[in-house]
Formats: C-alpha cells, sequence, structure tokens
C-alpha cells in the first residue's frame, strides 16, 4: 500500500510502502477530520451480500489472480525476518526470504512458492504485491521496493531482490524478469524524487504491464525484458488545506476494459482525501484521461463478465483511519452501488469463474490476513 510526495519535495508515509516518508503529526489529525469529512458521491446502498472466508493464516495478503486451471491464487508480502534492516521512518524493517504465493485448489490451501524476498515489521511490509497469470506456467509477481530514497544497497546484501518483476514457472521456484526499479532509476519517467515500488501486475500476450506506485507510471515490460512507459500520471493541487500542496497519483491496478484499453486505479498521496481518487483510461500513445472520478484510496479493480467495474477501496476515510474498507460496483451506464463495506484493510478483488467476487482482507497483517469469497 502506499504514500506520496510532492513533485521535488518531502514524501509521506502509509502502512504497506507503496510510497514512503515522514509521518504527518497527528496534532493535524482533528483539522484533518473536519475538513475532509466529505461523503462520497454517485453510490447508493449496500445490497445484500453472501460472505465466506475460503483461505485464512496469509501474511499479509495482496494481489489475487485466477490461473488457467481455474484455481485462486494470492500473493503474500511475507513477514519479513531477522535481517539484514533498513531503517524507515524511524523504525527498523527487517529482511527475510518470507514472500510466498498461496493457491485454493478444490477446498486445499497451500503455499505453492516459498522464499520471496520480505522486509518490514509488524506495521508495515513490503514483498510479492501482485500476481497475474498468462497461460500454464505462466505466472508473474511484482515485488516491492519502496526505500525512501535510499539506495537499494542500504539494505545490506539483499537489496538488489526488492523492486522487480519475477516469473514463477510451473517447475517451481522464481528468476527475475525485469529490474522495474533500475528503470526508475535511471529514465525517472515521472520527474521528481527517484522513486519506485512496483505494485499492480496484468500478464498480456507479449508484454506484462506494471503500474509502478512510487515511479507514478505505467510500464510496459516487452517479452525481452525492455522497459517502456505507456503513461504517466500527474500529481494533483491538494484539495485540502492539510499536508503537502501537491498529491501524487500513486498507481495501484491495471486492468484491461471491455473497449481494449487499460484502466489503472490510484490510491492518491496524503492526506487521502475522500473522494479525490480517480479511475484513468490508457490508450498507449495518447495521454491518460479520467473515466470515473470520486473514489476514495482505491487500491484494485477489476471487471466483470457484463461490463461493471468493481472498485475496491482499501479506505473510506482520510489517513487511513481506523475506517472500513469497501467494493463498489460500476456498471456500465455508470451507476454506483455498494457491493459490500466493512472490510478490514483489502488489498485486491478478482472476478470468479464462478461469478463470485473475491477479495484479500487484512492486507496489512501477519498471520491473520484471509481471502473472502462474496456473492452479490
Amino acid at each position: 500500500m502506499a504514500v506520496v510526495e510532492r513533485p521535488g519535495g518531502d514524501r509521506i508515509a502509509w502502512y504497506c510502502g507503496l510510497k514512503k516518508g515522514r509521518v504527518m503529526s497527528r496534532r493535524l489529525i482533528p483539522a484533518l477530520v473536519v475538513t475532509l469529512a466529505v461523503a462520497l458521491t454517485g453510490a447508493s446502498g449496500v445490497g445484500a451480500t453472501t460472505t465466506s472466508v475460503v483461505m485464512s493464516g496469509l501474511d499479509n495478503p495482496r494481489g489475487l489472480a485466477f490461473g488457467p486451471e481455474g484455481a485462486l491464487y494470492v500473493a503474500e508480502a511475507g513477514r519479513g525476518g531477522s535481517g539484514p534492516c533498513i531503517v524507515l521512518r524511524g523504525a527498523p524493517q527487517c529482511y527475510g526470504p518470507t514472500g510466498a504465493v498461496s493457491r485454493l485448489w478444490r477446498g486445499k490451501q497451500e503455499r505453492v512458492a516459498t522464499g520471496l524476498p520480505s522486509y518490514g515489521s509488524a506495521a508495515s511490509t513490503t514483498g510479492p504485491h501482485d500476481i497475474s497469470f498468462l497461460g500454464r506456467g505462466g505466472a508473474y509477481v511484482t515485488i516491492g521496493l519502496g526505500f525512501e530514497g535510499q539506495p537499494r544497497s542500504a539494505l545490506a546484501g539483499v537489496g538488489d531482490q526488492f523492486g522487480w518483476l519475477v516469473h514463477l514457472p510451473a517447475s517451481g521456484g522464481w528468476r527475475p524478469v525485469a529490474d522495474i526499479a533500475a528503470y526508475e532509476f535511471a529514465a525517472n519517467p515521472g520527474g521528481g524524487p527517484l522513486d519506485s515500488n512496483p505494485y499492480g501486475l496484468l500478464a498480456e500476450p507479449g508484454s506484462r504491464v506494471v503500474a509502478d506506485a512510487g515511479a507514478n507510471a505505467l510500464l510496459r515490460v516487452a517479452a525481452n525484458g525492455t522497459v517502456s512507459t505507456p503513461a504517466v500520471f500527474p500529481a494533483r493541487p491538494n484539495p485540502t488545506p492539510i499536508g503537502p500542496p501537491f498529491v501524487d497519483s500513486v498507481p495501484t491496478a491495471v486492468a484491461v476494459g471491455p473497449d481494449g484499453a487499460y484502466y489503472v486505479s490510484e490510491l492518491t498521496g496524503v492526506p487521502f482525501a475522500m473522494g479525490f481518487a480517480n479511475i484513468y483510461r490508457v490508450v498507449p500513445g495518447h495521454a491518460p484521461t479520467v473515466a470515473w472520478s470520486g473514489f476514495t484510496t482505491v487500491i484494485d479493480l477489476a471487471f466483470g463478465p457484463d461490463g461493471s467495474l468493481y472498485v475496491l477501496e482499501h479506505s473510506t476515510g482520510p489517513l487511513f483511519f481506523a475506517l472500513p474498507g469497501r467494493l463498489l460496483k460500476v456498471a456500465p451506464d455508470g451507476t454506483r452501488t455498494t457491493v459490500i463495506d466493512g472490510l478490514t484493510r483489502p488489498g485486491s478483488v478478482a472476478v470468479g469463474p464462478d461469478g463470485a467476487l473475491y477479495v484479500s482482507n487484512q492486507s496489512i497483517s501477519i498471520g491473520t490476513g484471509e481471502v473472502l469469497r462474496i456473492e452479490p
């Protein structure tokens, strides 16, 4: 998950390290609550749903995807480990090869990939963030970074494992495919401070498309590993009197819409103003356009078979206070309804082949993360 920065300026952090930096003073909280108490417009009431827990005991569960055989996979950011450590936001964040991918297949839950890089603490963990498939044996995973401007060498001996797109072959293990962070450090497509945190992922024939939450960019990784930039998402003036003057986009997820265009969600940065997050439409070769607006801290999105868009909000309030997340549905005619609210730090949404919706919940929790099955 994430944080933001203003162009050329300081950065302010969020729990899961999408972006990172300085934590805002608690003395600002009362003013923030009053200033940002703006209702999300255009969403109607909650419909009747049936919800069940289908996976449990997960470590920071993030992205969800169905494999070609119909199994459900979840990327787990892990729980860090004993070190080496890096100090972020005044606290040690320690490395451990505890990142994983778990699978639910025919009612059985098991970890099918382990030993992926992870670093963090009880309050924040970075590791595998998303997973996407391109046929059998074609699983790809983004490994986050988020070192707050420090070089990867700051995590001595293991830092270079972060900021990558990796491939998980059917035979097991994992191998690096593209160094996303190195591309940001060399090209800096969004301008401003160097920052990379590969997050959302879409595997498609001939390429993998990555939403780099740190770089505020949508990147394309060709089959030969070459990285390019289909889109950059601009910072916007802060709509509140609290926090930095500009708010970064912090793109979190990418999906292909019924029209063949890419759609990219944004978390936005501090102060995470309610109703300020957009869904962008991206056609390579053209500037991104706003397809829908009026959301709050969007962490994932997915299209249903009828063309409806499902939008997952990590939180419904500013600054990630203890407010629930929710899942919204945007019908093809633009009507918005709430599928389910009361979620706890949700991380991803997927539309199942059975017509149900699946959501990773408690996505910043060690050992208590879960996946919910929701029947609207």
